[in-house]
């Protein structure tokens, strides 16, 4: 098996030399996925939509990995405040609607940079078919 760094176009961390995520083998890790607007770079300023952008931008990085939500195993959310742990909750039924299909989840309230009040980290396990 051999690693492979993967790049996402707008996804590109600005001030580190770390890719949107690792793949070696069936296995994927993410570096961290914020909820900057990959089309506009801009940083929403509420947490509801950074939630909605994070969850469609680990959707892209998993597609460039080959991969998709359905090979989630563990997501890690990071935020800058408890209060916004709920505007996690919608996207993640939207891309995880089935209740005996979802990845485990972890929240952790910490210090974010640039303006950002939510951040992912995601784990996930190609199926057979997928693997390199």
């Amino acid at each position: 098996m051999h690693q492979r760094s993967i790049e996402v176009e707008g996804l590109a961390h600005k001030s580190a030399p770390i890719p949107s995520a690792c793949r070696i083998g069936p296995i994927l890790a993410t570096s961290g996925v914020g909820g900057r607007n990959p089309h506009t770079d801009q940083m929403p300023e509420d947490a509801d939509t950074q939630a909605v952008n994070c969850f469609d931008n680990l959707k892209r990085v998993l597609e460039a990995a080959g991969l998709g939500m359905q090979n989630v195993v563990k997501i890690t959310v990071y935020l800058a405040d408890e209060t916004h742990r709920a505007a996690v909750n919608a996207p993640w039924l939207q891309h995880f609607p089935d209740p005996a299909h979802r990845p485990a989840r972890h929240a952790l309230v910490t210090s974010l940079r640039g303006g950002m009040l939510v951040q992912l980290e995601a784990l996930a396990v190609a199926s057979e078919s997928t693997q390199d």
